[in-house]
């Protein structure tokens, strides 16, 4: 809900109710739908916009203005019993949303609906959805019964399960160098696919072309497990316990044409580079493509999915545009949540 990138101190705590007996959200329970309308006023299509606009019969709009506020919002909604919650936001709204419900329904949401409101909409436009999609758009989607599902990720401290934070792209090492670029396009009126372009391509030049002693060319400690407590092997150019990219997510397509996690066959799907050789970062577009051969491989390129995966680090993470502090955390695939797409 910032124009720069927050820093978390810690991670929320979310007392999450036991699972469900099914990865099935609750089913409607009135012939006219209740929609719970969560507006983040500070998103980019929301800032100047009345609050007052969806008031209607069958919308209960609420328009927090601080996290905080969001969980007895859902817990009015989940009383109420709605039958779909609809966020309005982008990706850093979806995410708050996700992360303070999971103590209120669990793994048994409604059905929710995405309106793209935010400068950078990933889970959007992975669900097919168009930036100027409504409110009205959904509901005529929800009588066609037009649904997909996504499993959020969870990043959860392995020592404190509660401590948690739910969402869908997770980046570390110099992911957090590329955000900050994309904060700054985003002031130059880059937006959506557009960002994504212009931050990747130069992001790589500047790893391609700069001294060996400038960030773009640092690595940032950290460790890497598999579910299986195997250690992700190291193929050289920095320290055994350091890495200069890891890129974690649960989404199927991404803005731009990127395809990094093509093949990858589970919901938890990660990407690790092992060092910013030039022979590695030469061959980038491959990974964004998701055709590496196994020579990339051999450079220090790993791509792949798992049921967990631990990390331990010692900087910053990105989830969803905001960072949260270092630390031991499971990565983990979340409930089969229900999208109303178009």
């Amino acid at each position: 809900m910032h124009r720069s990138i927050h820093l978390f101190e810690r991670l929320p705590q979310v007392d999450a109710i036991p699972r469900a007996a099914n990865d099935y959200a609750l089913s409607p329970v009135r012939t006219r739908p209740l929609v719970g309308l969560i507006r983040n006023g500070r998103s980019h299509r929301n800032e100047g916009r009345a609050t007052t606009q969806e008031l209607r019969e069958g919308v209960l709009l609420a328009a927090p203005r601080r996290r905080s506020e969001l969980a007895g919002v859902l817990a009015d909604f989940a009383a109420k019993r709605v039958d779909y919650i609809a966020i309005d936001g982008g990706d850093g709204t979806v995410r708050d949303v996700l992360t303070c419900g999971a103590g209120v329904f669990g793994d048994s949401w409604p059905m929710l609906i995405v309106l793209p409101g935010g400068k950078t909409n990933a889970l959007a436009l992975d669900l097919g959805i168009p930036t100027d999609w409504s409110l009205d758009d959904a509901l005529a989607a929800v009588e066609r019964g037009k649904l997909t599902r996504r499993q959020p990720l969870v990043i959860a401290q392995r020592d404190d399960e509660r401590a948690q934070v739910r969402g869908f792209v997770l980046g570390a090492g110099v992911f957090n160098h590329v955000i900050t670029l994309g904060q700054r396009s985003h002031q130059l009126g880059a937006f959506n696919h557009a960002v994504v372009a212009m931050t990747t391509a130069w992001s790589a030049l500047k790893a391609l072309v700069g001294w060996a002693d400038n960030q773009w060319r640092h690595g940032s400690k950290m460790r890497v497990r598999k579910a299986n407590g195997e250690e992700l092997s190291h193929c050289g150019g920095l320290p055994a316990d350091e890495r200069y990219l890891l890129l974690a997510s649960t989404l199927q397509a991404f803005p731009a044409g990127l395809d990094p996690f093509r093949g990858v066959n589970h919901a938890l799907q990660v990407a690790v580079i092992d060092n910013p050789r030039r022979r590695l970062l030469m061959r980038l577009p491959s990974m964004f493509r998701g055709t590496t051969t196994a020579k990339t491989r051999e450079l220090g390129y790993h791509v792949f999915g798992d049921s967990a995966v631990d990390i331990d680090i010692e900087d910053a993470f990105i989830l969803d545009g905001e960072a949260f502090p270092a630390g031991q955390y499971r990565l983990s695939a979340g409930p089969k949540l229900r999208f109303v797409v178009p």
